[in-house]
């Protein structure tokens, strides 16, 4: 009885990391490239009530990390650009927010 009782117990620990592993390694965002309009979501786009910056592909819209606002958005809110934005994605609430880490904009 006491082995079968270490061996459940050392089971759903085997498990349970292994899994919390798993798990971790989804909710991290991989880098991609994005291409498509980078604009401000209230100036150019009117879904917003503040500025912000963005990237629009096709019919979906990657909102900029804070840091990554800050950084770009003058170059942007009155006159969108096109370009290719790359970074991480990850959603956050019904948001898809990307930390960039490289931006070109097209010549």
């Amino acid at each position: 009885m006491f082995r079968t009782l270490i061996a459940s117990v050392l089971a759903l620990a085997f498990v349970g990391f292994f899994g919390a592993t798993v798990i971790a390694e989804e909710k991290e965002a991989k880098e991609v490239t994005l291409e498509g309009k980078i604009t401000c979501p209230k100036c150019d786009l009117a879904v917003a009530d503040k500025c912000g910056t963005l990237i629009k592909v096709g019919d979906k819209l990657y909102y900029f990390d804070a840091e990554s606002n800050k950084k770009y958005h003058k170059d942007i809110c009155s006159d969108p650009k096109e370009g290719k934005v790359t970074g991480k994605v990850k959603k956050d609430g019904d948001k898809m927010v990307i930390t960039v880490t490289k931006l070109e904009y097209k010549k």
